[in-house]
């Protein structure tokens, strides 16, 4: 006599209840329109509260309302510890200041970085003078880290560029053989996660190891070397050489604001290079407001506003972080001129420390 077994699925697991006595898709709806800085205060209301506020739906329904807000990430190295420390700036009504997230993974130096979507890449670098083929991205969703598939070759100090969602690392490593120059670019899917070659094109092309800026402009990747630069275009896949007044006038970090690539000069003066018609242009109206910028300093867009963080010294045993968002239009007559909206001290770290790079992240 046989006996036949039954096995009976559980029952499926009931949604979770956002807000009592409203369907969770209004729920949702309400708090994709609550700025994201009262979200640590939200996630302490209950365990779905706490489940919703950090996943991709929310930032869907975010970005689909069109209520999608734009936050700057800065990493620092601090003396008093080995990986890189990050934070990032929440403003409300009242102040401005760093928050500190949990440390990146990895005690890498030269690192490049990138940010798409909710995720800021961090790739390559070296531990102790060996570089490194390994990526890591933050989640600023929820800031946390996880690991990212490896690059094909190791890189430290390259530059890195995101256009239509991709990036692409350029540098970082020696050149010295037809293998390795196939590699000397590179370019990743956040989607697919697969890294491919990028082919660097014809056998002049300067492939330079160490890289010192890049920046985007109108989807054409500029990168810059010590002794000259590139700019690649991915719908093209053209390289050339960048033009001598960019080469020579491009000093620090920088970042593109409506089209314009800002930059400090010899003399820390903010000006921008407009590659319409291939001239530097000094940022008037922020001169009594602001600082000479002649080292720590670095620059991001943030929604629109030109972001600059810089390094200045505190008492004997603190240094302090400053940031200034400044807004920033080109008048009927061709000058750049800017608005100080704000400018405060936003953290205090010990001496020694030093401003690695800051970006924004949108979310």
């Amino acid at each position: 006599m046989s006996t036949t077994t039954t096995t009976t699925e559980p029952p499926p697991t009931p949604p979770q209840i956002l807000i009592p006595s409203l369907p969770n898709d209004i729920a949702l709806n309400i708090l994709a329109r609550i700025p994201r800085s009262y979200y640590p205060r939200l996630t302490l209301v209950s365990k779905p509260f706490r489940s919703i506020l950090s996943s991709p739906l929310l930032y869907t329904t975010r970005s689909l309302l069109n209520t999608s807000q734009h936050f700057l990430y800065l990493s620092l190295r601090i003396p008093t510890t080995t990986s890189l420390q990050w934070f990032t700036l929440y403003p409300d009504h009242t102040k401005n200041s760093l928050i500190p997230l949990t440390p990146a993974p990895s005690a890498l130096v030269g690192s490049a970085f990138a940010a798409v979507g909710p995720k800021i890449y961090v790739i390559g670098g070296s531990i102790n003078d060996i570089p490194s083929p390994h990526v890591w991205a933050l989640d600023c969703r929820s800031h946390t880290w996880e690991a990212v598939p490896s690059m094909r070759i190791s890189r430290e100090f390259a530059a890195a560029g995101v256009v239509d969602g991709r990036i692409y690392v350029i540098g970082g490593c020696v050149v010295d053989t037809w293998a390795k120059s196939r590699n000397w670019a590179e370019v990743f899917d956040p989607k697919t996660e697969r890294w491919d070659s990028v082919d660097s094109g014809k056998d002049d092309l300067l492939r330079e190891k160490w890289m010192h800026g890049s920046a985007v402009v109108n989807k054409r990747i500029y990168v810059m070397a010590d002794r000259n630069g590139v700019v690649y275009e991915p719908k093209t896949k053209k390289w050339e050489s960048v033009e001598s007044e960019l080469d020579l006038g491009w000093r620090g970090r920088a970042c593109v604001v409506n089209g314009i690539l800002y930059c400090y000069d010899y003399v820390g003066n903010i000006r921008g290079f407009d590659v319409r018609n291939g001239a530097w242009k000094e940022l008037r109206g922020v001169e009594k407001e602001l600082p000479r910028f002649l080292c720590g300093a670095t620059m991001a867009n943030v929604g629109g506003k030109l972001v600059v963080v810089w390094e200045r010294k505190g008492n004997v045993k603190e240094m302090e972080v400053w940031c200034a968002e400044i807004e920033v239009e080109e008048n009927g007559e061709g000058e750049l001129r800017g608005r100080v909206e704000w400018c405060d001290v936003v953290h205090k770290v010990p001496i020694g420390s030093s401003i690695v790079h800051c970006l924004a992240v949108s979310m």
